[in-house]
């Protein structure tokens, strides 16, 4: 199997996973702007190449406008999130808020609808409390919110990072048996 040759790749990300994962618990704060500047050359990189593939495409065709203005909003986007990560980092945290207010609200009322046809609906009207919740704590202090965030993706480093190293030690041990059993 050529995968289990290089196993040891996979022994490398999964060290790497746990370091940044590591780092990102340790400075959560850190790992959530570093995630916001990706996005933000992300934003610019995508409206460079999607004013390029207006420019190229035919004329004629009306459609090329709406590629224009998608390259030019993407490219405003990504120079502003490069000049300004805190400020879009807030507005993440802002509509990341909005959305578990909104869907906590739409879970707790889907649960009392539901009540007449099943049973244990206690458990949808919870986790809809515990959205809205979550929603108006990072509205209330956004800080804890980039705490939050930084957090969840160092845990998720973490555990991919485990995840690859044992997939490393798996892939070595199936190479080493393969190379005993044809010699």
């Amino acid at each position: 199997m050529l995968i289990a040759r290089n196993w040891w790749v996979f022994l490398v990300r999964g060290i790497l996973a746990l370091i940044f994962g590591l780092i990102a618990i340790l400075m959560p704060t850190v790992a959530f702007i570093s995630l916001v500047v990706i996005f933000g050359i992300f934003a610019l990189v995508d409206g460079i190449f999607t004013i390029a593939a207006a420019l190229f495409a035919d004329v004629r065709s009306e459609k090329w406008w709406w590629l224009l203005l998608e390259g030019l909003v993407g490219i405003i986007i990504g120079v502003f999130t490069l000049v300004a990560p805190e400020a879009m980092g807030n507005a993440w945290l802002f509509l990341i808020a909005i959305w578990a207010i909104a869907t906590g609200i739409l879970r707790i009322v889907t649960a009392i609808r539901l009540r007449k046809f099943i049973e244990g609906e206690f458990w949808l009207i919870l986790s809809g409390l515990f959205s809205v919740i979550f929603g108006v704590l990072i509205i209330a202090s956004p800080t804890s919110g980039v705490f939050a965030i930084g957090l969840i993706i160092g845990v998720y480093a973490l555990i991919f990072g485990i995840a690859f190293i044992g997939i490393a030690m798996r892939l070595r041990k199936h190479l080493s048996r393969s190379l005993g059993s044809s010699a």
